[in-house]
């Protein structure tokens, strides 16, 4: 079943090469890139280019995986989320952590060899919609590739660590970030960019490995002033793209349509396949006046890497308004359907169906529910369009979407296993009330989403809260893409669960948001081993072999879209230090317990405002709730009910208006809110932090006023 059909000469050709090169060259190249499914390395972001993130190393297996210790471990000074996955070439790992910083080790002994901080201005944090994060490096001959969360894309001496050239790839003036993982195609490194939800228009951009100048750009949606861009999509932009493009706010805000993690590549086809994201605003009827299908967002897009040039698209979601990107693990595979070899592309996108393609062509092949599914009820396989429900686009009435904007399955990647022929995903339950923002005007700068986040407010009722948590699940999955059936599954006790590994050894390799790793036959879904990380886990694994011996690495630390999003349904923990755990057979090292620093006590008894309570509270659900959760829950990021600057209103206004914290992500809201405003939150606050019942909200027409 692997895709490409290389050869044990070409696995043990590189195997010996790797023999020979000194520790830290980082001398990945095209030949090594080609036999990267076979080898014991991690040569790129998902092992190899068909990113089924499968290993074949079997030291480790279902007989012996008890056997797993600790070989060592790293510390960060970074608290944010953790979501890189590392890369073994040569005998040294390479990994990132949030705020772009990068590592080096020895990937046998954990000695450090280097590192680099791109020093990322603590304010561009209030950009990241989604966190701080970065998902790893790529490395092509001697050079390790970053992208940072201010758009900058660095080249670094894999041996010194010390840069060798730096290009900044957005627009500084724009609310652009960059967090996913760099690829090297053909010497040219692709990289994309995020920032849909505030307002900017995504592009996927190629700049020469050696020097760092700009190869080619391919931009994701039109350009609002009609005019051609001199870049690789002007022609099927004006075919395909520009008439699916109504009037709307999407002139305003760019359209979104930002190309942030997801690539894979077919050398034999010399095809680059890339997930789009979702538009901007969310709402279709806003951004697009609910007219057409808004060519690429929601879209896998496949290009051809020396050029740019567009070869087939297949849009997942057209016209989407619910925040369903494309962006989200890409895989390729050779599988038998129906008796005929098909060369595939498969992908298990946030709106819920899990999709097979033939990736010469784009011509879908099957299309499944992977998760339940309220918004549409099926895959027509002729027209590859969606059987929407009716209602589901809250035109007139608000909709209980499920998925919701969190999506079925998120950026934590999927893997493949050629030996069980299972995709096993990590999925989750998150339903979510869409509710038309009716007074919906562009703000540049802020989330733009057009729709109503009041309507998402937590119950204060205990009983409520209980009973929402129940419907709200996060499991693993082995999905047989071929019967597009469920096999096995596996409950986790929170929905934001984590990046998954197979191996040749019968195993799938899953950590969870409850602080743990864990091993599981990967035919049965039987646990078969689990180690307490002390902290939060969302990023996915890697193995390498080194030595003779097989390691499994692990990049620990809470955070991402779905803890800062919903922190009221996570375990409540205080923000801890990120950590890299490497295991082999019999280790024996022991990392401490991780630094709890005393929280602060707060007697929220005494406290008043002259604030506005109702007012607070739709401010606070229009400005804060996406970073400090629904009703201030916030643990992760500060729970501002707890927060010692509740007790001064002097204090506050220096946080929320002066931008006294912005060294530390929490940029200043002067933009968003008045000073008057920010006393009105203020007040919100410390009526949740007494207990209060929630304000009165007026129901929309035909809904409820609160929803899951």
């Amino acid at each position: 079943m692997t895709i490409f059909k290389l050869g044990l000469a070409l696995s043990l050709a590189a195997s010996m090469a790797a023999c020979q090169r000194p520790a830290g060259s980082g001398g990945v190249d095209e030949k090594r890139l080609l036999a990267a499914e076979g080898n014991a390395e991690w040569l790129s972001y998902g092992k190899s280019y068909s990113e089924q993130r499968h290993s074949p190393l079997d030291k480790v297996n279902a007989g012996n995986v008890a056997q797993l210790g600790l070989a060592w471990y790293a510390q960060f000074d970074t608290d944010r989320g953790q979501e890189a996955t590392p890369l073994m070439v040569d005998g040294v790992l390479y990994t990132t952590t949030a705020w772009s910083k990068v590592y080096a080790y020895d990937a046998k002994t954990g000695q450090q060899k280097w590192a680099f901080d791109p020093k990322v201005a603590g304010a561009k944090g209030f950009d990241a919609c989604c966190d701080t994060v970065n998902r790893g490096v790529a490395i092509w001959k001697g050079k390790v590739f970053v992208g940072t969360l201010d758009g900058r894309l660095i080249a670094l001496d894999a041996g010194s660590g010390k840069p060798v050239w730096s290009t900044q790839t957005t627009d500084n003036s724009k609310p652009y970030t960059i967090t996913g993982a760099p690829r090297v195609i053909k010497g040219k490194v692709l990289i994309g960019n995020g920032g849909a939800e505030y307002g900017v228009r995504g592009y996927i951009s190629a700049y020469d490995a050696a020097t760092g100048k700009m190869a080619w750009r391919f931009y994701t949606a039109p350009n609002p002033t009609g005019a051609a861009d001199g870049a690789a999509s002007d022609k099927v932009m004006a075919e395909k793209a520009n008439a699916t493009w109504s009037d709307g706010a999407w002139k305003q805000t760019g359209g979104g349509a930002t190309v942030w993690d997801a690539m894979a590549y077919d050398p034999a086809l010399d095809i680059v396949y890339l997930g789009v994201g979702n538009g901007t605003p969310w709402n279709h009827m806003k951004r697009s006046g609910g007219k057409g299908d808004n060519l690429f967002v929601s879209s896998i897009l496949a290009l051809k890497p020396d050029t740019g040039a567009y070869v087939w698209h297949y849009q997942t979601t057209p016209g989407e308004s619910w925040d369903y990107t494309a962006t989200q693990h890409i895989m390729l595979a050779d599988l038998t359907i129906e008796g005929q070899a098909r060369k595939v592309l498969m992908q298990a996108p946030k709106n819920g169906f899990f999709y097979v393609l033939d990736r010469a062509t784009g011509q879908l092949i099957s299309a499944k529910n992977y998760v339940p599914t309220s918004w549409a009820s099926g895959v027509d396989l002729k027209t590859g369009r969606p059987i929407e429900t009716p209602g589901a686009r809250y035109e007139t009435a608000p909709a209980l979407g499920l998925p919701g904007p969190l999506g079925g399955h998120n950026w934590q990647p999927m893997a493949f296993s050629p030996k069980t022929g299972l995709v096993y995903i990590p999925t989750q339950a998150t339903p979510f009330a869409y509710v038309d923002d009716k007074a919906f005007a562009y703000r540049p700068g802020a989330w733009n989403v057009g729709t109503d986040f009041l309507a998402n407010a937590l119950p204060t009722d205990q009983a409520q809260l209980a009973a929402l948590m129940a419907m709200i699940k996060g499991t693993l999955i082995a999905y047989d893409p071929v019967a597009q059936k469920e096999v096995w599954r596996v409950q986790h006790p929170h929905f934001w669960n984590a990046g998954v590994l197979s191996t040749g050894g019968g195993l799938v390799f899953q950590g969870a948001a409850q602080g743990e790793f864990m091993a599981y036959d990967a035919a049965k879904g039987t646990r078969l081993w689990s180690y307490k990380t002390g902290n939060g886990v969302i990023a996915a694994p890697m193995t390498y072999e080194l030595g003779g011996e097989q390691y499994v690495a692990l990049m620990v630390g809470a955070g991402g879209g779905g803890q800062i999003s919903a922190p009221g349904l996570m375990p409540q923990r205080p923000r801890l230090p990120g950590r890299l755990l490497v295991f082999k057979l019999g280790g024996k090292a022991v990392a401490p317990a991780f630094p709890v620093s005393e929280q602060p006590t707060l007697d929220v008894a005494t406290l008043t405002s002259t604030g506005d309570v109702k007012h607070g509270f739709a401010v606070y659900h229009q400005n804060c709730q996406v970073c400090h959760g629904p009703n201030a829950t916030g643990a992760w990021l500060p729970n501002l009910r707890a927060s010692p600057i509740l007790a001064s209103a002097e204090a506050w206004k220096g946080v929320v208006i002066d931008g006294t914290s912005a060294s530390r992500g929490m940029a200043s809201f002067a933009r968003f809110v008045t000073p008057k405003e920010a006393e009105d939150l203020r007040a919100y606050v410390i009526s949740e932090a007494k207990g209060a019942a929630l304000p009165a909200v007026a129901p929309a027409k035909g809904g409820p006023a609160a929803a899951t």
